[in-house]
């Protein structure tokens, strides 16, 4: 299989004055192209860090990580932007969303940033809406819609760009049962696709539905366990 993120000797270390806080220890993780991982741990383990830095959105302190073929180890804060625009997907615990933006235009937002002509950005976001279940629902905002619906248009948002990769994380944390499990259905489709999905969750019964789950504790990758019967 294809590997999409190869992480090597992956050291991240943060100072608070001559303190060194030592978030990640040396972490070596692959994941490959249509995988479904899940990123576990307590607090103070490392997962938020490790998301952070898979997403982009952070640099390690030493190590290298290839994303898709390119070293984003060192990366600038403008190259690491351009990475995750093209790269990855986010879907976030509190959605992200903007209140004054119908579902529609929070979805067309990514297309903005990649430089998609108008005409183009409206058909990709409706598509992709209507992908979701939201055909209906497009001309709303954030305020107007329930929390699965908008934990959705966050989804469609993350999917508009066609990226290789959907970070999640704690993506079912603001909603109740029976709706975490209608998202959880909805990765299952995106997986289905083609999708590669990592899930950040403390939430045994949402880490279920991987295929892979990654524990870590005390900045270091404690177990992986292979979920032969993933939840669907």
């Amino acid at each position: 299989m294809e590997t999409v993120i190869s992480l090597d000797k992956i050291v991240k270390n943060y100072y608070i004055g001559s303190i060194v806080v030592e978030a990640l220890k040396r972490v070596d993780l692959d994941i490959t192209k249509n995988e479904y991982v899940a990123i576990m741990g307590p607090s103070g383990s490392g997962k938020s860090t490790l998301m952070n830095l898979i997403g982009a959105l952070d640099t390690p302190t030493s190590g290298e990580y290839i994303l898709n073929g390119t070293d984003v180890s060192k990366m600038d804060d403008n190259r690491l932007a351009e990475i995750r625009n093209q790269e990855i997907g986010f879907i976030f615990q509190t959605f992200n969303l903007l209140p004054r933006y119908t579902a529609l235009e929070n979805v067309t937002l990514p297309l903005v940033y990649a430089g998609i002509g108008k005409a183009e950005r409206v058909e990709k976001a409706k598509k992709t809406l209507a992908e979701v279940g939201l055909e209906d629902r497009m001309d709303h905002r954030p305020n107007e819609l329930s929390g699965g619906q908008r934990q959705r248009v966050a989804v469609a948002r993350a999917l508009v760009n066609n990226p290789a990769i959907i970070l999640a994380d704690e993506p079912t944390g603001n909603l109740d049962s029976k709706t975490s499990i209608d998202i959880m259905k909805l990765f299952g489709e995106i997986h289905s696709r083609g999708n590669t999905i990592i899930l950040v969750t403390h939430e045994e019964d949402i880490a279920r539905y991987a295929h892979r789950i990654i524990r870590l504790l005390d900045g270091e990758i404690d177990k992986v366990e292979i979920n032969e019967n993933p939840a669907t």
